[in-house]
């Protein structure tokens, strides 16, 4: 019979590389605007509290 290459575990590969870049992006967004959107919050927070 011919050789035939297994490529079931391609997609999972392409999946995972895709569910880390999306982790990464996740993370370096929310270490930069972390503290503003705290703020916000905190801001809509205190506006509920008070009404």
């Amino acid at each position: 019979m011919l050789y035939m290459p297994r490529e079931e575990g391609q997609g999972l590969v392409e999946y995972a590389l895709i569910l880390v870049l999306i982790a990464i992006v996740v993370i370096v967004v929310l270490s930069l605007l972390g503290t503003q959107i705290s703020g916000i919050f905190s801001t809509i927070a205190a506006t509920m509290g008070g009404a």
